[in-house]
């Protein structure tokens, strides 16, 4: 995310329910799922709709105020199946569900101004109970941003030693969470700098991701995850330094991984086109096949991720479009890195769009939320269980329809 690490208001919106005889549930709230023990009566005019094992939601459309859908009994399913899924009220017609879907866990790379920093004071790593809160709703993929310098600190320079303590905390998380069976994306989020200046060389990059991989080559649950959105650099050099990467991170053994490349401009999904990406990235190789795009998108005026107000409740799949467009042109998998936006009808209908949309294309691999981290306080977009702006609303009403 480009926005700074500050702390933002609240946005977060309770569902309301009725308080007529019997409990009622709100249009648009939960009423049913594994482990959910509230009402199950939808309010008049809508009906409970089953949406996955997890997850029944009270949607328009229902005569009558005590229909509701038991889910169809089903065992555990896996978190990263890709098949098709019926449609839904809130995304009709056939689309695919998402390989790899989850959180961001910020933390690590806070206090980038503090070099190396010390651990509890200036940066942390991500919570495992919040991993494990996670995993338990059937999320499968979590996103661990590190800052660059604290694993190589400058004194020794990018093709350095690491520095042992800062790359036994990431891998910790990381097996953590891929001991859980799910998917550890590793994120340097550096913005395609270190140490205050541009990374310009294609040489030492690739060096450096071959040494960082390569700790990581026996790990088949691993994503590698280039860098955090470049900008202030063209788009033909990024695409270079994301070539260089592939080729490093193949090199070091690492065969069986997802790569994850990022654009110039924030690796934008709306910008995607203008920015020059789309010119550029379309004969990005990977010897073994198995690299996506990744962009990021927020749904406020600037596309920042800064505000709770989305432009409108379709400004989500309207931003994904040229994007989406692109990827099926070029027969190329995406991969939605970061979205986010606020706790209000407008933006959790904006984000099911995006979702929706995404799911219907039949290209894009994944998507996660920014962001969960123990450090985000009162942030709006915050999802950190168990009081996380975004739990009340975002989580059941955005995020989990869609697993």
């Amino acid at each position: 995310m480009r926005s700074s690490f500050s702390s933002f208001a609240s946005l977060a919106v309770l569902s309301v329910l009725s308080t007529s005889a019997v409990a009622q549930v709100a249009v648009w709230g939960q009423c049913g799922g594994q482990g959910y023990t509230g009402p199950t009566t939808c309010a008049s005019g809508s009906t409970c709709v089953y949406s996955n094992p997890w997850y029944s939601q009270c949607l328009p459309g229902s005569a009558s105020t005590t229909t509701t859908t038991t889910p169809p009994p089903t065992g555990s399913p896996t978190t990263t199946s890709t098949g098709s899924s019926p449609s839904s009220g809130i995304c009709p017609g056939t689309r695919t569900k998402f390989k790899f879907f989850g959180v961001n866990e910020s933390g690590a790379e806070f206090g980038q101004t503090v070099i190396p920093g010390t651990l509890g004071k200036d940066y942390t790593w991500p919570s495992p109970s919040s991993i494990d809160y996670f995993v338990g709703k059937g999320f499968n993929t979590f996103r661990v941003p590190f800052l660059v310098e604290r694993l190589n600190p400058p004194s020794s320079g990018l093709t350095g030693a690491f520095d042992q303590t800062y790359l036994s905390g990431l891998t910790t998380i990381v097996n953590y969470i891929t001991g859980k069976g799910a998917y550890a994306v590793i994120d340097p989020h550096n913005y395609m700098s270190y140490n205050g200046q541009h990374i310009s060389s294609t040489s030492t990059f690739q060096t450096w991701w071959q040494n960082l991989a390569g700790q990581f080559k026996s790990n088949s649950r691993v994503i590698f995850d280039v860098m955090n959105e470049p900008n202030g650099i063209d788009a033909q050099t990024v695409f270079n330094l994301n070539q260089a990467a592939i080729n490093g991170i193949r090199a070091s053994g690492a065969t069986s991984q997802l790569i994850l490349v990022e654009g110039t401009s924030w690796t934008g999904a709306w910008t995607w086109v203008s920015s020059g990406n789309a010119a550029a990235f379309g004969t990005i190789k990977d010897p073994n096949n198995n690299v996506a795009v990744q962009m990021h998108q927020y749904l406020d005026s600037d596309g920042s991720g800064t505000s709770g107000t989305c432009v409108s409740s379709t400004i989500g799949s309207e931003r994904l479009q040229a994007a989406t467009q692109w990827l099926q042109q070029n027969n190329l998998k995406g991969f939605l890195g970061e979205i986010g936006a606020g706790s209000n009808p407008t933006c959790i209908s904006a984000v099911q769009g995006a979702l929706c949309a995404m799911q219907q294309s039949g290209v894009w691999l994944g998507a996660l939320w920014w962001a969960a981290g123990p450090w985000w306080g009162t942030y709006f977009q915050s999802i950190e269980p168990p009081s996380g702006a975004a739990i009340p609303s975002i989580l059941p009403q955005a995020l989990v329809p869609f697993l």
